[in-house]
């Protein structure tokens, strides 16, 4: 606390006045630094809420894309389920028309077999023929 001396009538009034003036300056100085203080909070107010906002929409991007993620990978395994589901069901065509082949050309082969059979038979039934008719063409000369 700040003293002041005495005169005839009191204070002196230029100590009181110089000290009126300090304290006037002092004020008005921590009244501007009370208001850059206020337009800082103001201004950190605003960009908190700006952040706050941006993390809003940022949760909600990610949300989406973890959506789209999860739907990506149910049609991938959907899809390669079909996939699978679609070759299994080729390769058993494809065993059975191999299967139904090699029945056929195992049917086609023993068929030519008993043809050749039958060709042997009738090809020495006509050499037997024949050899009669020479062997009687010799008795006769």
């Amino acid at each position: 606390m700040k003293k002041f001396s005495t005169s005839v009538y009191g204070y002196r009034k230029e100590e009181v006045n110089r000290f009126v003036s300090e304290v006037a300056k002092e004020y008005e100085s921590m009244l501007n630094n009370l208001k850059k203080r206020d337009e800082e909070i103001t201004s950190l107010k605003e960009k908190l809420i700006q952040y706050q906002n941006m993390e809003t929409t940022l949760n909600k991007a990610l949300m989406v894309a973890e959506d789209a993620s999860n739907q990506i990978k149910k049609v991938a395994r959907d899809e390669s389920k079909t996939i699978i589901d679609e070759a299994k069901k080729n390769a058993s065509r494809i065993v059975n028309e191999a299967l139904l082949k090699a029945e056929q050309l195992e049917a086609d082969g023993e068929n030519l077999r008993l043809r050749i059979i039958a060709f042997k038979r009738r090809f020495r039934s006509i050499v037997e023929s024949e050899l009669e008719v020479i062997d009687e063409i010799d008795e006769k000369y």
